[in-house]
């Protein structure tokens, strides 16, 4: 009996451990507001922001002209926060490993995109960033309250702001394609 209670007790220790990327990547911790560990993070904004470079890469070449502006802007603010995040890695101001790769949901979103064209581009394209900006909003703010690495804390405060603006202009993206696509119906 002492071995299964010594048991059950070392596996109720490890599993929050073990349990936090599951959580965050299911989307868990993001219902119930619970800010991700660092390593989470790190991994989650590397991700994020290779999937907006890639994916407004391809909206400067296939997108309408409203997107290729703002697939001008997310480049370039999207490569400034990967850099901001691999300098404080590099600098051993946060431990955590980056990725070098989209994860699979990422890479299937941006196939998606690449196999696209026109009209159902556009959409897609629409969607997809605001989706994407919804999330790293919600990352940024949950890490930004309950982050457990003080630098990396205030630097997802520091930048929230920047993305909610990025939230904030794929929503209006949207809200553009898609007066424009009911007024052309008419």
């Amino acid at each position: 009996m002492n071995r299964t209670a010594l048991a059950l007790g070392c596996l109720l220790i490890a599993t929050p451990a073990l349990a936090q990327s599951v959580t965050e990547k299911t989307g868990v911790n993001s219902v119930l507001g619970i800010a991700p560990s660092t390593p989470d993070f790190v991994k989650q904004v590397a991700i994020s922001d290779m999937y907006e470079i890639q994916s407004n890469q391809l909206a400067e070449r296939k997108g309408n002209a409203a997107q290729q502006t703002f697939a001008k802007q997310m480049i370039t603010d999207h490569t400034k926060t990967s850099s901001e995040l691999k300098a404080m890695v590099t600098d051993g101001k946060v431990k955590a490993a980056l990725p070098t790769a989209l994860d699979s949901a990422h890479q299937e979103k941006l196939d998606k995109l690449k196999n696209a064209s026109g009209a159902e581009f556009s959409e897609l394209f629409g969607e997809q960033q605001v989706e994407a900006h919804q999330d790293a909003v919600s990352l940024f703010e949950r890490y930004a309250k309950g982050g457990d690495n003080d630098a990396l804390k205030n630097w997802a405060g520091t930048t929230l702001p920047k993305l909610q603006h990025h939230l904030e202009m794929a929503k209006q993206l949207e809200r553009d394609r898609t007066s424009t696509t009911s007024q052309s119906a008419k």
